[in-house]
């Protein structure tokens, strides 16, 4: 199983219930509609659903402008963490070289003539 799959059920599972609940369509019944004659009940369904679809559209609107925030965040961390990464490769080059210039001095210090 994937490592990560683990810790994002983790993370899920306690919000289950809440989700399904508010994924559950709340349609009319037939029960209940069969009282009343004023609109006919595949009418009414048909409008319920056109709600339904329009709610949803909104919130899927929402969450792609959450989803392209996160994204720029996302992109803009990478690039902070990119310029840390050059610099730190940068500064081991020249620890390096420093090093191996201090190592080639003492040696020409050392060496017998």
């Amino acid at each position: 199983m994937a490592p990560w799959l683990i810790p994002a059920l983790k993370a899920v599972l306690p919000h289950i219930g809440t989700i399904i609940t508010a994924a559950k369509p709340v349609f009319t019944r037939k029960t209940d509609a069969a009282g009343s004659d004023a609109t006919p009940l595949p009418q009414q369904q048909i409008e319920e659903l056109q709600a339904a679809a329009a709610q949803n559209a909104t919130h899927v609107r929402e969450l792609a402008g959450q989803l392209k925030d996160m994204v720029d965040a996302l992109e803009q961390a990478a690039a902070q963490a990119d310029a840390r990464l050059r610099r730190a490769v940068w500064m081991g080059a020249l620890a390096g070289a420093a090093a191996g210039a201090v190592i080639t001095v003492i040696l020409l210090a050392y060496l017998p003539r």
